[in-house]
């Protein structure tokens, strides 16, 4: 089933859209797409500005996923790109940016369930908006997960330091802190790394800040090292291609309790919440910390 539509006064021709994307749920395509188109308010401000790795599950969950960065000349001429030079590859990629409504659900239509902006914009791409701590269980409870934030926000609060947190929809917790591109990325990954191994010292036996999973089996890892320029996680608002169909969601410090879990937001009972609490994460590209006063304030 198709469906020819009208977003931003932009014509869009959405595909296959009884495509069943969650076989268990059976959630389809369509209902990603409505999810969308309603939570776009939401998600937006997140994405603004900010070049897209576009990760695809054009066949759902269970099918075969992929990156895709360069997007070449392949969008309508009405969608926002931005060639951004790739070290890696020694040429120019060519990035989707998503500004409005109407390339939101273009993106969900190639099949992107998660959404995935860089953490710096376009104006600044050498200077990121916010630091990403993103704790990554491996075997082991949620419930560490919890400590392990919960841990995270006493650093940042002898740091001084503001941080809002969300569940990554998947297994883990993301703790963004806003920057407002004042620093580059090195130091932004620095100060990452020093609140890491501040959050492994209170929390040695449950954490982990090694890379390699051999020396992390039973922790939560805290990684510190996706504060890197084209480096991206799901973002707030951001459903996931995991069972349930589960929402990345803002969360208020004090959720952080036994009882919560990742699988209780999904794309059909967020908005209840949204209804309840409004819109948790604005503060994460509000104004930015100061870096140098942080640093102090944690005896460094």
């Amino acid at each position: 089933m198709d469906k020819d539509i009208i977003a931003n006064n932009h014509p869009l021709h959405l595909t296959n859209l009884q495509k069943v994307f969650w076989p268990k749920e059976k959630i389809t395509k369509g209902d990603l797409v409505e999810y969308y188109d309603k939570i776009s308010k939401y998600i937006l401000p997140y994405l603004k500005d900010r070049p897209e790795s576009l990760l695809r599950n054009p066949n759902g969950i269970n099918g075969h996923s992929f990156f895709h960065k360069d997007v070449g000349d392949m969008p309508p001429k009405w969608v926002k790109t931005q060639k951004i030079y790739s070290e890696s590859n020694e040429e120019d990629i060519n990035y989707l940016v998503c500004q409005d409504k109407a390339t939101l659900l273009y993106m969900v239509n190639l099949g992107c369930i998660e959404i995935n902006p860089w953490f710096s914009r376009i104006k600044s791409l050498d200077k990121p908006d916010l630091i990403a701590i993103d704790l990554d269980p491996l075997d082991i409870d949620f419930e560490a997960v919890i400590e392990t934030a919960k841990g995270v926000k006493e650093v940042l609060d002898r740091a001084k330091a503001v941080g809002y947190c969300k569940t990554s929809g998947a297994t883990g917790i993301h703790i963004y802190i806003p920057l407002n591109a004042k620093y580059d990325y090195e130091i932004a990954k620095e100060f990452a790394h020093v609140i890491a191994q501040e959050v492994h010292e209170l929390l040695p036996d449950t954490t982990s800040i090694e890379r390699l999973t051999k020396f992390r089996k039973e922790k939560v890892y805290i990684d510190f090292l996706q504060n890197r320029k084209g480096q991206t996680l799901a973002g707030a608002y951001s459903a996931r291609p995991k069972a349930g169909a589960t929402v990345s969601t803002p969360l208020e410090w004090k959720e952080l309790k036994k009882g919560l879990t990742p699988e209780q937001f999904n794309i059909k009972n967020i908005f209840k919440r949204l209804e309840k609490k409004g819109d948790l994460f604005q503060g994460a590209i509000g104004k930015g910390v100061n870096i140098l006063k942080c640093m102090k304030n944690l005896g460094y």
